[in-house]
């Protein structure tokens, strides 16, 4: 059983990158400037804390008075700063809380043991390293949000030029000879795609210089077949009756039927072909040619459809699935029109699975009894010729058992056709 996977665009994926990146990028530089910002403001604090300790120092020693708001053996001194003086040196301390603004301790020993102490609340600096912080948080996010932007920009740009090679490859596979790559994704931007493009124009070129060589010799091989099958059915018709000569003119006949459906695979390759278009009325037109064709097959008009078709290449698409319904199939063969859509189904094995996975190919039946007879053209004619006429043809098993081909007519008809 196959598993659905999501689909991820690419230009999602070049935008979640770059905004990855720039939100990383972000996060690292605002730790950065954040903390040195704080030290730089922590040192600052405290010196000047400290030079308002030796100022309110002085002061005390020469006036016999407390200035700047300077305590002597303040009893909410912290101990480590406690500690600090003790050693008969000047310390600064600082004090943060969450939520709130510094408080920076400077004290000094006096001469007498005590300690002289000043405790000040940094609050402006607190609320400029607050603003800080917000400048940061919001130039993160105007850098991720333009960092996704360029990434949608430059991955939308890709991305489109990505499926237009892709809708093109894929005309180029379903045998348009005259599409190229490069032109459909515009290659005056010289990158990866545009080398993409040339190397698959280039494939496509080679395979269609082989593919035409192929076409040419079988060709010149069924032309070179024509004169002497003609000779030989000519022959045939001169030997005395009997079931020897029977025998030798059937098989002189298939001879005959396979070189000239070789011939017509080979101008349907070469994509030369012309519709020359009639308005058709379909209900009316396949009663007539069933009836001519396979009298037995069950036909169903379920609702009729004036087209602009080609009614010799319709009717050889008619004849070849019923062909193949008759032969490769089993009884009843059913043939129903709905508007534009012409089905066939019969009641026999069904399609072999190589055919509904590839396509219908030259000389390979649509039956998996290879014992069996036919030559395999019929239903590689039949999809020829729905080529040219613009229209689609599609090939499945029906439950419990048979194969359906189903022919869906065009409602404009192909550009290449001529009106008679």
């Amino acid at each position: 059983m196959r598993r659905w996977a999501p689909r991820a665009d690419l230009r999602w994926k070049f935008s979640a990158a770059i905004a990855a990146v720039g939100a990383l990028v972000a996060l690292a530089l605002s730790l950065v400037v954040h903390n040195a910002t704080r030290a730089s403001m922590l040192d600052s604090s405290r010196d000047v804390q400290d030079e308002r300790v030796v100022a309110a120092l002085r002061v005390y020693e020469s006036l016999g008075r407390l200035p700047f708001g300077a305590e002597i053996d303040d009893p909410a001194l912290p101990a480590p700063l406690r500690d600090a003086v003790a050693g008969g040196e000047r310390a600064t301390y600082v004090m943060e809380e969450p939520g709130q603004a510094l408080d920076v301790w400077a004290a000094a020993p006096l001469p007498d043991g005590r300690v002289l102490s000043l405790r000040t609340r940094f609050t402006d600096r607190y609320a400029v390293l607050a603003d800080l912080d917000r400048a940061l948080v919001l130039g993160s996010v105007a850098v991720v949000l333009g960092g996704t932007a360029l990434g949608v920009l430059i991955g939308g740009r890709l991305s489109h030029r990505l499926r237009r090679a892709a809708a093109a490859a894929g005309r180029v596979a379903e045998g348009d000879t005259r599409v190229r790559v490069r032109d459909a994704i515009d290659g005056r931007l010289r990158d990866e795609t545009d080398e993409l493009a040339r190397a698959v124009d280039r494939m496509a070129d080679a395979l269609q210089r082989r593919l035409e060589a192929e076409r040419r010799v079988t060709a010149d091989i069924a032309h070179e077949l024509r004169t002497p099958v003609t000779g030989l059915l000519t022959a045939a018709e001169l030997l005395p009756p009997g079931r020897p000569t029977e025998l030798v003119r059937d098989r002189a006949q298939a001879l005959r039927t396979l070189v000239e459906d070789v011939l017509e695979v080979a101008r349907l390759d070469g994509a030369a072909e012309r519709a020359e278009l009639q308005e058709v009325a379909l209900g009316e037109f396949v009663a007539r040619r069933v009836r001519a064709l396979a009298p037995e097959a069950r036909l169903s008009v379920e609702q009729d459809a004036v087209v602009a078709t080609d009614p010799r290449r319709l009717e050889r698409i008619l004849g070849n699935l019923l062909a193949n319904a008759m032969r490769h199939g089993r009884a009843p063969v059913e043939v129903v029109v709905d508007g534009r859509r012409l089905r066939v189904r019969d009641h026999g094995p069904g399609f072999p699975a190589e055919l509904l996975a590839e396509g219908p190919s030259r000389f390979r039946t649509g039956s998996t009894d290879r014992s069996g007879g036919g030559h395999g053209l019929g239903l590689t004619i039949a999809a020829g010729q729905a080529r040219v006429l613009g229209a689609r043809l599609s090939l499945r098993n029906a439950e419990p058992t048979g194969a359906v081909a189903v022919l869906w007519l065009p409602p404009k008809p192909p550009d290449t056709a001529a009106r008679v």
